[in-house]
């Protein structure tokens, strides 16, 4: 196993990494016949989240939405496999961050951050790129791959120009290390929970859906402003991101506000380009029982109050 490892890294990542751009995408345009039209590689998921989600849309406009987004996505395959050698010039111009002052104000005023954003556009970039864009020294939660070799790999990919990632194990163990640093930690807030029990209940692109509330919950503890990043696709291999701010004083907010907020902003974004979210998610895996979640307003507050 640990062979196999060392040869698919070595001679197919790395080799693809290192191709230039216009090879680079070639690929994948090559990848879209294969993933779409030969593998139909999750087309079922993907058609049903669209139909799901954009009921007022006929066959012919999600079929247009559905090739759009394993076009985009294809680029996001080569653009990840590209992160594995990319250097820092390459990422600062293919990556730019518009607005780094809203950030750096509140590490002027000694404050950490939260950032919370989605699966959209080319969310991977962020994670190289974003460290030497702020004053804040950048974290980022993920979930570990239960292959230790690219698990590593994938850490020092993304970290290789100043981010530190840390298990969704450890979330609370990495906010008391480093409360006396000032940090941003990037929350991903569009997963599928794995626990509905702990999870918001909304509204969101015309479905019931559970939330992860991590976001609200560690901002209120540690008083920490939240912000929002957009991602703009400006044209294939180049994207700017945006901070918005959500909150500058998170305890005085109501129970679910920054979690509606920050949602809400991210449908925003998916309804004005639909084709660039991660649609290949079984997003709604968790329905909602409405004996268990009758209010999120009032069911979830003592789940969540709990200590992780």
């Amino acid at each position: 196993m640990i062979i196999l490892n060392y040869l698919l890294y070595y001679l197919v990542i790395i080799p693809v990494s290192l191709l230039p751009f216009p090879l680079l995408y070639g690929l994948s345009d090559f990848l879209f016949v294969i993933f779409y039209y030969v593998a139909g590689y999750r087309k079922k998921i993907v058609t049903e989240n669209l139909r799901n989600s954009f009921p007022e849309k006929s066959e012919e406009e999600i079929k247009t939405i559905a090739r759009q987004f394993y076009s985009h996505f294809c680029d996001l395959v080569v653009e990840s496999f590209k992160s594995f050698t990319i250097s820092n010039a390459q990422i600062s111009k293919r990556m730019i961050l518009k607005n780094p002052e809203l950030a750096n104000k509140f590490f002027d005023q000694n404050r950490s951050i939260i950032l919370a954003g989605g699966h959209y556009n080319n969310w991977e970039w962020i994670a190289v790129a974003i460290d030497r864009q702020i004053k804040h020294q950048s974290l980022a939660i993920y979930s570990t791959l239960s292959n230790k070799f690219f698990d590593k790999k994938m850490r020092d990919t993304r970290g290789k120009y100043g981010l530190i990632m840390f298990s969704t194990k450890k979330v609370k163990e990495v906010f008391e290390e480093y409360k006396d640093t000032l940090t941003a930690t990037i929350f991903a807030i569009d997963q599928s929970p794995g626990n509905p029990e702990k999870s918001y209940w909304m509204r969101f692109l015309n479905q019931e859906t559970p939330v992860l509330y991590g976001t609200e919950k560690y901002a209120k503890e540690y008083n920490y402003p939240v912000l929002f990043g957009t991602i703009e696709k400006i044209r294939r291999g180049y994207y700017t991101f945006e901070f918005f701010e959500i909150t500058d004083q998170p305890q005085q907010t109501a129970y679910g506000e920054i979690t509606e907020k920050t949602t809400k902003m991210l449908e925003e974004e998916i309804l004005q380009k639909p084709q660039y979210w991660l649609w290949t998610h079984r997003r709604w895996k968790h329905k909602r029982d409405l004996k268990l979640y009758p209010n999120p307003a009032s069911s979830l507050r003592s789940i969540i109050s709990q200590p992780d």
